[in-house]
């Protein structure tokens, strides 16, 4: 797999070039994962609407960048 990455973040990283970032990429990809399975399983056993999952998603996936890039 192959990250596309701002030259102005890859400036940055390289600041730190201690770090496992590809580490760091798999954990975050883990923890996406995780919580769009979650979303999933929930979904599935509740009477939401396909729009109510769709939105639900989306505020799974505005909260998670949050943490992730915020």
């Amino acid at each position: 797999m192959t990250l596309s990455i701002p030259n102005e973040i890859h400036k940055q990283m390289k600041h730190f070039s201690e770090v496992k970032w590809s580490e760091i990429a798999r954990k975050a990809i883990i923890e996406k994962l995780e919580l769009l399975q979650l979303a999933e399983k929930l979904a599935s056993k509740s009477k939401l609407t396909e729009e109510d999952v769709a939105a639900f998603n989306k505020k799974i996936k505005t909260s998670a960048t949050k943490r992730f890039l915020g």
